[in-house]
């Protein structure tokens, strides 16, 4: 897709988080709108972390002739990344009340992955190949868990 698209981030977003929805239609034979939402924000999960992964591409990129987000949003990287993590938080919320999860969700996935996730935007050098592949590595062990452990504390007190 990266000769093709400068969107290649986006078709990931696509082929990862369908199966949200392709799941619960499975175990309960239904697609839910809260499943709908959570995979809709999902997406832009896949955006934010994907394009924090292709910044450290970007001059292979070029040299290359492929495309990516991390070249097309260009020095407005980091505000295009911000929407893309409001939305993402702002459907978890949405998606939490809708499946009725508990305080412990809100306050542990929607405001500690919130906190997280600012402070990655203000970490990360989207010009330096190191601190991008910190932040990729970071976000998918680190935030995930901090959005598991609120998920978890949730069911756990249910």
């Amino acid at each position: 897709m990266k000769r093709v698209t400068y969107w290649p981030q986006a078709w990931l977003g696509i082929a990862i988080n369908i199966g949200i929805s392709m799941a619960w239609a499975t175990t309960t034979a239904t697609i839910p709108a809260n499943s709908l939402v959570l995979s809709a924000g999902c997406f832009f999960w896949t955006l934010w972390y994907d394009t924090i992964y292709a910044c450290q591409d970007k001059k292979d990129d070029v040299q290359a002739g492929v495309k990516s987000t991390a070249l097309l949003f260009g020095s407005r990287v980091k505000q295009i990344l911000a929407v893309f993590g409001m939305v993402f938080m702002t459907a978890l919320t949405i998606s939490g009340i809708m499946n009725g999860q508990s305080l412990a969700f809100f306050l542990l996935s929607v405001l500690g992955g919130s906190l997280h996730m600012i402070w990655q935007l203000y970490s990360v050098d989207v010009d330096s190949p190191k601190s991008c592949w910190r932040t990729f590595e970071i976000n998918g062990f680190y935030f995930g868990a901090v959005i598991e452990m609120g998920l978890l504390l949730d069911y756990i007190l249910a």
